[in-house]
């Protein structure tokens, strides 16, 4: 997702175009240049923490530290003092949609772990303490948010149980908006009735605020992820890893380089300058608007989820 004036519009993955073309990839999150925290720890006999073996679903940065957020298959990670990976809180819930909208203030969606007894879909849940603790929005249920952004005070959510665009001012209320079948989608933070969001015959444009898009023209065919830093930097990442650039809104794309890790599995711009990419080897971060980009956080193999 995009930000705008708050720094971070996570995005989640998506499985609704064809087969293949997200691939979930399982990792283990690590700092770079760190061991596995679950070994340190028995060596001194602590409690090891949780290590992160799922596809990574969103990345977010809080503005009120620039930590940097991982939402995965298996619950919300950050990474400690000594930059090995932490799970905050306690659950271990599969948060899909995922996106920063203030400090310690993040919107998600997902599934619930196994064995909790609740309804399949979360709909919308919101933590205000840096994702320690959750609770129900909203849609409790009945939505599965895919992809989520916030803009000018609206959220936007992609809802995959039918393909179907939603609109919220207070996030209990929603307007249902257009239906496609979409990877994802993001907001211009300067103007919300400005839309953009992957298909499969490109990038679709609304000008409408989502009621509906023009049909995509090729341009940005392939993108996997979009995300709207700033009114003329719009961010997308395609199945190869290949991150462009677009300052029309869309309509022409300029490639910056290729994001290291092979098939990328999520995407945030934080401003113009500010990008990150989680691929299948890592989490990477770029300072100058793609141009180059240095590894944030290694992942390795781990078992499939």
């Amino acid at each position: 997702m995009s930000p705008s004036s708050t720094p971070s519009r996570r995005k989640g993955t998506r499985a609704l175009l064809a087969a293949g073309a997200v691939a979930a990839g399982t990792v283990l999150l690590a700092a770079c240049g760190e061991g596995s925290s679950t070994d340190g720890a028995a060596a001194q006999g602590k409690e090891p923490q949780p290590a992160l073996h799922s596809h990574i679903h969103g990345l977010g940065i809080d503005p009120a530290d620039g930590r940097l957020y991982v939402a995965s298959h298996e619950g919300i990670y950050t990474a400690d003092g000594k930059g090995s990976p932490q799970l905050v809180g306690e659950s271990r819930d599969d948060f899909m949609g995922f996106t920063v909208t203030g400090a310690k203030t993040f919107l998600a969606s997902g599934h619930p772990a196994p064995g909790r007894d609740q309804p399949d879909n979360h709909g919308l849940i919101k933590s205000t303490d840096g994702g320690k603790s959750w609770k129900t929005a909203s849609l409790k249920g009945e939505a599965d948010f895919h992809s989520l952004d916030h803009a000018k005070g609206t959220t936007y959510g992609y809802d995959s149980t039918g393909g179907l665009l939603r609109v919220s001012k207070d996030g209990t209320t929603w307007q249902d908006r257009a239906r496609l079948q979409a990877l994802d989608f993001a907001v211009n933070p300067a103007d919300p009735n400005q839309l953009v969001a992957t298909t499969a015959d490109g990038v679709a444009r609304s000008t409408d605020g989502g009621v509906t898009f023009a049909p995509g023209q090729g341009q940005g065919q392939g993108m996997e992820f979009l995300s709207w830093a700033a009114p003329g930097s719009l961010f997308g990442i395609d199945f190869t890893g290949a991150l462009s650039i677009s300052s029309d809104g869309g309509t022409t794309w300029k490639k910056t380089a290729t994001v290291p890790g092979g098939q990328p599995q999520a995407m945030t711009a934080v401003d113009e300058q500010h990008v990150l990419a989680a691929t299948q080897d890592g989490v990477y971060e770029s300072r100058d608007a793609g141009q180059t980009f240095t590894k944030r956080l290694s992942v390795a193999s781990g078992d499939h989820h």
